[in-house]
């Protein structure tokens, strides 16, 4: 048995694919596929049950996964802590972000990273919070950038920050002049959101919800500026977090905020338990919570650590 036959299990245990296991073992499928079967040779039991559109564990597969595991934890543990033993001169960040975040605090963050920390990289994936879910559970990002609700189990939550989201309107709109906007206001307006499955356009729609009506879409994007384009062109109006406002090129959208109780949104770092953030990302986050910290336009959160499930 072979490290790297427990690898190949693993993968193609959280796929149920043996091309899409073979991609993220960065191995041919062939390769993989006699890799696994020389294995079941080896243990005398089948790992996997082959069906034409998925491939499932069998029970003995189940339990042999859980100790597979555990050894590829065991191991990374103690290459992790070989390699943190020594100066952070080198090394590699992996983050996911979702791309409603992404643009705006994250660029300053990773610039002042890299002046301390030059020999280190910064990889940055922008992704919805279901691919970021699933890029966790893969093992393929340190920790996440996402906002809450995040679903899921076996995580460990720490709240970064909380901001206001801003009724966004066209200037020529009468929600711009008025000195009180209620949420009966806006529920006789139309709406711009972002496109189903990206989070932000959920947290409207639950806000709409909580308030009793149901919002007139208008129309979706997946971009925040594509969003504040159609608002600038008299398309509807929407609800952008305040860190958007900071960078927007619209000049002619006008922000509001919204009589109590305001909607808002907190944005969090979500890691697995079981795989805590390597050196190198725990310092870029210590610096990055120090960056919030100093921001005036954002409130830091200063919730504990949730641990989930």
């Amino acid at each position: 048995m072979e490290l790297h036959q427990l690898r190949y299990v693993v993968a193609l245990a959280r796929t149920g694919n043996f091309s899409r296991a073979a991609t993220q073992a960065h191995v041919s499928q062939p390769s993989l596929s006699q890799q696994i079967q020389k294995l079941e040779l080896e243990l005398g039991q089948q790992l996997f049950d082959r069906h034409r559109n998925r491939t499932r564990l069998t029970k003995y597969g189940e339990r042999f996964l859980i100790r597979a595991e555990r050894v590829l934890h065991e191991l990374e543990e103690t290459v992790r802590e070989a390699r943190e033993s020594h100066p952070l001169h080198e090394g590699e960040v992996v983050m996911g972000v979702l791309p409603t975040i992404a643009p705006y605090f994250v660029p300053r963050a990773v610039a002042a990273f890299g002046e301390k920390y030059p020999g280190i990289s910064i990889t940055i994936l922008e992704e919805t919070t279901e691919v970021l879910l699933e890029l966790l559970g893969r093992h393929e990002i340190d920790f996440a950038l996402a906002s809450l609700p995040m679903p899921g189990d076996q995580l460990i939550i720490n709240t970064l920050l909380t901001e206001e989201l801003l009724l966004a309107v066209p200037q020529e709109h009468p929600l711009a002049t008025k000195t009180s906007v209620t949420q009966e206001d806006l529920s006789q307006a139309h709406f711009v959101l972002m496109k189903e499955g990206h989070c932000l356009g959920d947290q409207v729609l639950r806000f709409c919800e909580k308030n009793d009506f149901q919002p007139k879409v208008r129309s979706r994007s997946a971009q925040i500026e594509t969003i504040l384009a159609l608002v600038e062109a008299g398309q509807g109006v929407s609800l952008i977090p305040a860190m958007a406002r900071q960078r927007s090129t619209q000049k002619a959208v006008v922000y509001r905020s919204l009589n109590a109780p305001r909607p808002e949104r907190a944005i969090v770092t979500v890691w697995r338990k079981r795989r805590p953030p390597n050196r190198a990302a725990d310092e870029f986050l210590t610096q990055l919570r120090g960056l919030l910290q100093k921001t005036d336009t954002h409130s830091s959160g200063t919730e504990p650590s949730i641990p989930v499930g």
